[in-house]
């Protein structure tokens, strides 16, 4: 039971995340004319062309995307998933035409860009939460995030300028500067929403006293410290650096304790996208 748990999470994780997305696209991106990118961008123009139904465009563009997914993001883990994903995206994109108006909820460009990209953003990350992949630019994204290390913010706007270039000849040029926004808000949006908002505080502190300070940290803040061994470059003289990594409501405490403890340490304070172990979040392995 605890082995199926986790997949049965990250299979409703990807089903909220499609809907989500299905809503972006139908609430905001397409009565604005705003190419959302990737083969639902495509499906888009195409659609304004022939009227052909967006998400089933969607389901049909995917297939040579799904098969070079299969290849490079693993076999048949990355099958179900993103068939999953992709399915439930193409379905809901055609099935909310029937309960959203036409013109959305406004006509306002920048309004529509950014609430789009607001909540298309909050799906893709849902999705990713899920070990999914929404298909499409999606599968391009997680491969060059895989392979060169790309944040997928960089990959949106990489494998998706040809779309937006194209929704300016169709859609307008105003509307395609709107959608080039959109999409770096997304890509910004869908970081956050996979990985997490908890941004936490790295502390060096090279002091006389690392007994005391590293003490006081523990009783007070209730928080490890790790003592790695130092040289001054200037005196040669051997010092202790305290490493220790707290959360940002906890940063001017810290500063009290090591002023208190030892007025003449030097400290840096560096910031850590996420934290995982003990006294943070948990270091899932799965």
């Amino acid at each position: 039971m605890k082995n199926i748990y986790p997949t049965l999470r990250d299979y409703f994780l990807i089903l909220i995340g499609a809907f989500i997305q299905a809503v972006g696209l139908r609430l905001f991106f397409i009565p604005a004319n705003l190419a959302s990118g990737g083969v639902s961008g495509v499906a888009q123009l195409v659609n304004s062309v022939t009227g052909w139904q967006i998400g089933l465009m969607v389901l049909i563009g995917n297939i040579p995307l799904f098969l070079l997914g299969w290849r490079y993001l693993g076999g048949s883990k990355f099958i179900v998933r993103t068939a999953l994903a992709v399915v439930t995206f193409s379905f809901f994109t055609d099935l909310l035409v029937h309960f959203i108006p036409a013109t959305g909820i406004t006509d306002d460009l920048l309004l529509n860009s950014l609430y789009g990209a607001l909540v298309s953003g909050i799906g893709f990350g849902i999705v990713y939460r899920g070990q999914g992949t929404s298909g499409g630019s999606d599968i391009l994204a997680r491969i060059l995030n895989r392979w060169r290390g790309v944040p997928i913010s960089q990959s949106y706007m990489i494998v998706d300028s040809a779309v937006i270039l194209a929704a300016g000849f169709i859609f307008g040029w105003k509307e395609a500067l709107y959608a080039l926004i959109a999409l770096y808000v997304s890509g910004i949006v869908t970081e956050t929403a996979a990985q997490g908002m908890s941004v936490v505080r790295t502390a060096l502190i090279i002091t006389s006293q690392p007994e005391v300070v590293s003490q006081q940290i523990f009783e007070i803040l209730e928080r490890g410290v790790t003592l790695l061994p130092g040289k001054g470059g200037y005196t040669g003289a051997d010092r202790t650096i305290l490493y220790c990594v707290v959360t940002r409501t906890e940063t001017m405490r810290l500063k009290r304790i090591v002023n208190k403890a030892d007025p003449d340490a030097f400290m840096v304070i560096g910031q850590a996208h996420e934290a995982l172990g003990e006294g943070f979040s948990p270091l899932d392995k799965e």
